[in-house]
Parts: C-alpha cells; sequence; structure tokens
C-alpha cells in the first residue's frame, strides 16, 4: 500500500490553498476554517478576554492578535479570520454603541429621520492605526497561512442603526427602506464608504481576502436586495480599488445568512466566492451561482453539538456536494456556538483534510 505524498506547503498566502480554492484553481486539500472560530467556544480565550470590554479588545493590537491566533495553533484551519466585531467602524467614527453580553449591539440614538442619516460621522482612515498594527503583527506570525480581514456588509449595518439593536422582524429597517428611499440611499452609501475604508485598511496592511458579512440580508425578499440593497454591497467591493490594475486584488467573500434566494445576487455585488448558510445544500447552491465564482460553507453549527458518528456523516456529505463548486472552501453555514467543544472542530479540519487531501 502506498501512501498519498503529503501536500507542499504553500510559501506564501497567495498560493495558500484557501487562496487558490477561492479563486477556481486545484488545490492540494480542501481549505477550512470557521466563522466565529476565535471567540468564545476556546477557554484560552474567556481567559485573556476576561474583564475586557469587547469592543475595547477590538482595539488592542495584542490582544486582536493573541485571539485572532488561538483557533489557528489550536484546530490547525488553513485561514486566520481577524478578530473584530461589524460595528467597529461605527464606534470609531464616534458612535455610541454598546455590545450588551446576551443581545449584541446596541445604539443609543437610533437612526430614524432623514437628519439623523445626515447627523452620523464619518470613518477617517487615520483613525485606523491599530487596526493596521494588528494586521502586520498577524501577517508577521502566520507566515503562509492567509488572514482574512472583514467588515459588515451596508444593510446589515443599517439594521442595528435603525432598530437600535439586534431584531427578528426588522420592520423598522424595512419599513425606513420603503417610506424613505432617499434617506435609504444616503444612509447605505455612507456605510459603504465606511466598510470600504474598513476593508482597504486591512487589505493594505496585508490581510490575504476579506469576506463582507450581509447577516441580516435573508429577510429581503430576490426584488428589494437587487434594487435597494446590492448596489450598496457591490460599492463596498468596488470601494477596494480597480482589480483590472492590481489594486488590492485579493480575493473577495461575500456571506449572508437564510440567502438560499439571493446567492446569484450576493455574487453579482462582487465576490469571488460566495457563502453559504445550512439551509440549502451545496450542490444546489453551486447550480444557483453558477462556475464563475467558488463557495463557501456550509455546515450547521448545531451538528457540531451532535454524536462524532453525525458530525463525520455530515462533514463528508458537505465535501461530496462541494465538488459540484468551482472551488470549495469548507466551514459553517453561520458561526461557532458558544457551548461548542473545541476538540469537534479540529476533528472536522482534520478530517476534511484527510478526505480531500490529493
Amino acid at each position: 500500500m502506498s501512501l498519498a505524498p503529503a501536500p507542499v506547503p504553500p510559501t506564501s498566502p497567495a498560493e495558500s490553498d484557501l487562496v487558490r480554492a477561492a479563486r477556481g484553481l486545484p488545490v492540494s486539500r480542501t481549505p477550512v476554517w470557521f466563522m466565529r472560530q476565535a471567540g468564545r467556544s476556546l477557554p484560552e480565550y474567556r481567559s485573556l478576554r476576561a474583564g475586557t470590554v469587547m469592543l475595547d479588545a477590538c482595539q488592542d493590537p495584542d490582544m486582536v492578535t493573541e485571539i485572532t491566533l488561538q483557533p489557528v495553533r489550536r484546530h490547525g484551519v488553513d485561514a486566520a479570520i481577524l478578530f473584530s466585531d461589524i460595528v467597529l467602524p461605527l464606534v470609531v467614527a464616534g458612535m455610541d454603541v454598546e455590545i450588551k453580553p446576551g443581545i449584541g449591539p446596541v445604539i443609543d440614538e437610533p437612526v430614524r429621520s432623514v437628519a439623523d442619516v445626515d447627523a452620523l460621522p464619518s470613518l477617517e482612515p487615520e483613525a485606523l492605526g491599530f487596526l493596521q498594527t494588528a494586521v502586520r503583527q498577524l501577517v508577521a506570525e502566520l507566515g503562509a497561512t492567509p488572514l482574512i480581514g472583514f467588515a459588515g456588509a451596508p444593510f446589515t449595518l443599517a439594521t442595528y442603526l435603525i432598530e437600535g439593536g439586534p431584531s427578528k422582524e426588522h420592520a423598522r429597517t424595512k419599513a425606513f427602506m420603503y417610506a424613505e428611499p432617499e434617506a435609504w440611499g444616503r444612509l447605505l452609501d455612507k456605510l459603504a464608504v465606511s466598510a470600504a475604508i474598513f476593508l482597504r485598511a486591512q487589505v493594505d496592511a496585508g490581510a490575504a481576502a476579506v469576506q463582507l458579512f450581509d447577516s441580516w440580508a435573508g429577510v429581503l425578499s430576490a426584488a428589494d436586495y437587487a434594487e435597494r440593497v446590492l448596489p450598496h454591497s457591490r460599492a463596498v467591493f468596488d470601494g477596494l480599488g480597480d482589480r483590472e490594475r492590481g489594486e488590492r486584488d485579493v480575493p473577495r467573500i461575500h456571506f449572508g445568512v437564510g440567502t438560499g434566494e439571493l446567492l446569484p445576487l450576493i455574487g453579482d455585488a462582487g465576490a469571488d466566492v460566495v457563502g453559504v448558510d445550512w439551509r440549502i445544500p451545496l450542490d444546489e447552491a453551486a447550480r444557483r451561482v453558477g462556475q464563475q465564482r467558488s463557495l463557501q460553507g456550509n455546515l450547521d453549527p448545531a451538528v457540531l453539538l451532535a454524536d462524532r458518528a453525525t458530525v463525520d456523516r455530515e462533514v463528508r456529505r458537505i465535501v461530496e456536494q462541494g465538488k459540484a463548486a468551482r472551488g470549495h472552501i469548507f466551514n459553517l453555514g453561520h458561526g461557532v456556538l458558544p457551548d461548542t467543544d473545541p476538540g469537534v472542530l479540529t476533528h472536522v479540519a482534520e478530517l476534511v483534510h484527510e478526505l480531500t487531501a490529493s
């Protein structure tokens, strides 16, 4: 019995399996990372974060560096995701935002009028020195392992600003979108500029890929998304620069929850990789998205709480279905749940590598 040759390790993030899969190029094995891989499921994270407010931790370069590296060391994943929060650009710009435990981001003064939109402070690139310091430190530590930068998409940030915090129905948001189309457009324009500035800072400091999180876009119809949201998400990616001239030509991942009916549109916003949640099989997602883009996903995070046989069965199913895509990055269909056993995440990463090693 002959053993398959060990994969040749990449010498730079640009040659990594994650970047190659994102571009639809051959890989030595399917790359794996997990949304929210850095966070509450890790005891070392809880120990380090004890007594530190979330948004303060996100602005401490040394703490950001250590937290981002923790799951790479523990799980052997193929990418690091910057430890941050989608509301951080709002905070840095000067807005009063608090992340309340068990609730999420809470806005003291929600946006409810045209005047509120016009009064929103702008994010200045000069305020992001701490972010670039953290990214540079991480790139130096990670070597050939790519760092994924990220930002919140305009629509999702708008929901927090208008609702004043998390919402199930997003009724105020949609009412504002319908009733105040001009103000809505100005609001999302501002948020798109902010997100582009936030991503540019990360890429300029060395991030090898970016992900735009549009967590709540799934509450919209395809028609509303196409008309009222997609142009602003596209503006974020366009704001990175002209790729044909080599300006920040890094893979762009676009992810939302409950977006099965929006997948082709999410790709049209400018993504190289479309993130898929657990509600739709990857082979069907590949049919909807087409072969011009890769896919990321899509294990249900709740599966990680089940028995090992169930975990293995579901991982094998997703690996098999992912073969229908131009390229596949194995991930969850949303973030790691806090009660997840870290050992299960390590096992999943090892199993995907074992199943797909060429």
